[in-house]
């Protein structure tokens, strides 16, 4: 198939992330708000389906709410490409958000993937091997983790049956969940094995922004460690108790945080992320020293090794810091994932394809976790990113130029092009 046979509708994908944008919309507080699997995520599914059928899709719904909209293959011009194991190309990201989001994060993605189906559509042509816009649930990891749960299971990363029995922050049970908004789907997690996964995203940083550039090829993906940390102090009068009889359990967390701030990120080469997002101490007394604080530790790295330094890190200097504030620290894994690599045909085919559109880029680690880290453990992935303006993103001011939009698109389709052709 030539490269230049297809042609993306640019209004109709710009009409369709603001109408999904418009879906839980907060006048308030600005941005919107579509936790999984609450009635305004689906309402978004809703949406997402009713465009799905519109361009006549096999549509599919999996167990745990993964969305598949599915353009079978023209088996006659197909020949091997159809018939290897059924194996699809397949597109997507999710379309669930944080609270008060922006309208393009994971949304993007899925809106392209399905601007490239409708391109073969309106050409009137089948592709040489079956298409796949997916939308997985639970993205974000806000009601229920871990994150990126629904290409988790689908990937084989977790059993479906530990997915549906997930208990989230509002105490609801997913599988509950799944059934009352209706996409408790019957298809097994991992029916649809790809031939090769791609992912269109916004970059949610500053990089491309600041070097001026258009497209970002995603080369790997930083490896996650999320954890909660629990101490147990002493609660004591704060103006009779002196300093070296303290066993204050809101300094020994302060002391992590600035430990994590000053000693792990700081390590050199200086690629080790470190973040405390949430922090809570008891009994919240101005006047009374903390017998118990909690928080989180979000530590990032594109190397294993690096990452599991800056882990066993703070793990000795908790484990000083205990015995020296006589507190008792317990910490508890939340999620934990490696770096990934992305497979290196495909970014080149990426790179290739921002070249002969004319537009710049460069090679480049995602900092966010991402579906297609997921389907990397069962199929070649690889990511495409626009610029974000600001580096912002999560945030009701998430912005990326409708020009900027469409390019990364274009390369989408490009790629999907040239893996057709290629098979």
């Amino acid at each position: 198939m030539a490269l230049v046979d297809l042609a993306l509708d640019a209004p109709q994908l710009l009409q369709q992330i603001h109408a999904l944008g418009a879906i839980g919309q907060d006048p308030a507080l600005g941005g919107r708000t579509r936790i999984a699997l609450s009635d305004d995520e689906k309402a978004g599914r809703d949406q997402l389906l009713r465009w799905m059928h519109e361009l006549a899709l096999e549509v599919r719904i999996d167990q745990v709410g993964n969305i598949f909209g599915i353009l079978q293959a023209d088996e006659a011009a197909a020949g091997d490409a159809a018939t290897e194991s059924g194996r699809p190309l397949m597109m997507g990201s999710h379309i669930d958000t944080v609270r008060q989001a922006g309208a393009l994060d994971g949304c993007y993605g899925v809106l392209a993937g399905l601007a490239v189906l409708r391109a073969f559509r309106q050409a009137g042509r089948r592709p040489r091997r079956a298409l796949v816009v997916a939308a997985f649930t639970n993205e974000e990891g806000v009601r229920y983790q871990p994150d990126m749960m629904g290409s988790l299971v689908h990937a084989g990363g977790l059993s479906v049956q530990a997915a549906l029995d997930t208990v989230g922050t509002d105490g609801s049970r997913l599988g509950d969940e799944l059934a009352r908004i209706g996409y408790a789907g019957d298809m097994v997690p991992g029916s649809l094995v790809p031939q090769a996964y791609l992912e269109l995203h916004i970059e949610q940083g500053p990089v491309l922004e600041a070097e001026g550039l258009q497209i970002g090829v995603v080369e790997n993906l930083q490896g996650i460690s999320w954890q909660r940390v629990d101490i147990q102090g002493t609660a004591n009068h704060a103006g009779t108790t002196p300093m070296r009889l303290r066993h204050d359990a809101g300094y020994a967390a302060a002391a992590c945080i600035a430990f994590l701030r000053e000693q792990v990120a700081a390590t050199p080469p200086g690629t080790t992320l470190a973040t405390t997002g949430s922090l809570r101490l008891a009994p919240d007394l101005i006047n009374v020293i903390p017998r118990q604080a909690s928080f989180t530790v979000d530590l990032r790295d594109p190397d294993e090794q690096r990452l599991r330094a800056a882990e066993q890190r703070l793990t000795g200097f908790m484990a000083d810091l205990a015995r020296r504030e006589g507190v008792r620290i317990e910490t508890e894994s939340l999620v934990r994932f490696e770096p990934v690599v992305f497979d290196p045909v495909l970014t080149g085919r990426i790179e290739a394809a921002a070249r002969r559109l004319g537009l710049s880029h460069r090679r480049m680690t995602s900092g966010a976790g991402h579906d297609a880290q997921m389907m990397a453990r069962i199929c070649p992935a690889a990511m495409i990113f626009v610029p974000s303006r600001g580096g912002i993103s999560h945030n009701p001011r998430e912005h990326t130029d409708e020009a900027q939009l469409l390019q990364g698109a274009q390369v989408l389709l490009e790629v999907v092009q040239d893996c057709l052709a290629s098979a």
